[in-house]
């Protein structure tokens, strides 16, 4: 975490990519928007974008591309001092118009109830259950 704020504090300019488009993007603008973002586990909430790492690359995906999203907890069968259990792996799908557009692992429950939340404040229009969930 600290070499990242020291590249952010010497003004180093990160790549952007797109979650539909394979190209990189370099944008003065999307640079301040991720210094300026609030930070969720992995994920930022910048103004216009929602930021998210996986390895080395911070990829993007624009407020108006997001049509739903919702937490999905995925059991992982461990071996565990005392025995075997399943961990609880908290992860939140974002759903663009062409289908699944990204699975992102969360730190927690928390975490991805806060997420939640927040998003429902920026994305009044999106849905936030699984296409194939029962409405009651």
């Amino acid at each position: 975490m600290f070499v990242r704020q020291r590249f952010l504090k010497l003004g180093f300019y990160m790549k952007f990519y797109s979650l539909e488009q394979t190209q990189a993007v370099e944008k003065q603008k999307m640079n301040q928007d991720y210094k300026e973002s609030r930070e969720i586990g992995i994920i930022r909430l910048g103004k216009e974008h929602l930021y998210f790492r996986r390895m080395r690359k911070i990829y993007y995906v624009p407020y108006a591309d997001i049509r739903r999203c919702f937490r999905r907890v995925m059991l992982v069968p461990a071996r565990l001092c005392c025995g075997r259990g399943n961990l609880e792996v908290e992860n939140l799908v974002i759903c663009t118009d062409k289908g699944e557009a990204a699975q992102i692992q969360l730190p927690g429950a928390k975490a991805g109830k806060l997420l939640l939340e927040e998003l429902r404040k920026r994305l009044p229009d999106a849905a936030f259950t699984p296409e194939h969930a029962k409405s009651e």
